[in-house]
């Protein structure tokens, strides 16, 4: 009994002072608002500073803002050791005598990390980087097989019945139409068929069928496509997502100008959905901007 009262103790401690630390609270503040260099930076100094021994924070922030920013590849070709050191902090976080506390009061920033890490897999997938997305595709394996599943991509309750049948329809209509006839279309890494999807696949897809050809990755539709103003975005146009390292995906605008933004998309947990955005903490926060290919 005494050494369980120790082992509480020494819990109850840590907690507390996790709990009540500023410098720690600024780390989550920060990779919240998508700061991953500040985090990395500062939870370097920590992981020095002695005082900090009794927090394994720490090491998780530099760990996953590591992975964040080695979602540019441009930063990773400069930090090409960034993924290793990620991993093993991560790991010595998971497996510590706080690591199911940790990965229980930090789920949902978890399950947003693995949603990104996910669109950047099928990005190295498009471009026919196989060792690199079988790389990342074994770090999400190995990071998140205990993670409950947790949906970041909340399905729509008011989906649209792909059914409907528009009189007269105009190329916007067109657009919805054919997008919507893949609703419940699975999602697939580099998908770009009815077979399945992933998200510039999607998009893609949806506009050949209405005449436009499309760059094939997220990024690239975006550098493509005719800026348009958030006040002037309409069913039809895309929009666009930003994950802190750069645009990782796309979906269709599906609501009116004007109205609370929806669209369909092809995410990695329901494959091919309508989501809610404004209802969405996990895309209000990356929304980056839109595009049309529309005249």
């Amino acid at each position: 009994m005494k050494g369980i009262g120790i082992l509480l103790i020494t819990f109850l401690i840590s907690f507390i002072a996790d709990a009540q630390n500023p410098r720690l609270d600024k780390l989550e503040m920060f990779f919240d608002q998508g700061h991953y260099k500040k985090v990395r930076r500062r939870s370097s100094r920590l992981l020095d500073d002695p005082e900090y021994d009794f927090s394994m924070l720490p090491a998780y922030y530099k760990s996953i803002s590591l992975f964040q920013l080695a979602q540019n590849e441009y930063w990773l070709l400069t930090h090409p050791k960034a993924l290793d050191e990620a991993k093993a902090l991560f790991l010595i976080v998971k497996n510590s005598n706080d690591g199911e506390k940790i990965m229980n009061s930090h789920m949902y920033e978890l399950a947003w990390l693995k949603n990104d890490m996910i669109s950047w897999a099928a990005d190295l997938k498009r471009l026919g980087k196989q060792k690199e997305f079988e790389e990342v595709q074994e770090l999400i394996d190995v990071l998140f097989e205990e993670l409950p599943e947790i949906d970041v991509t909340p399905l729509d309750s008011n989906i649209l019945d792909s059914t409907i049948v528009v009189e007269n329809p105009g190329l916007r209509d067109q657009i919805l139409i054919t997008a919507k006839k893949q609703l419940g279309t699975p999602y697939v890494w580099a998908g770009s068929s009815p077979d399945g999807f992933d998200c510039s696949g999607f998009t893609s897809y949806v506009m050949s069928k209405n005449g436009s050809k499309l760059p094939r990755r997220a990024v690239d539709q975006f550098n493509d496509a005719p800026k348009v103003k958030v006040k002037n975005a309409q069913k039809g146009d895309l929009v666009f997502f930003d994950n802190g390292s750069g645009v990782s995906h796309v979906g269709i605008v599906i609501s009116e100008k004007g109205s609370p933004l929806m669209m369909i998309h092809s995410s990695s947990s329901k494959g091919v959905i309508v989501t809610d955005v404004t209802k969405s903490a996990y895309w209000t926060k990356r929304l980056k901007g839109f595009g049309t290919y529309v005249d």
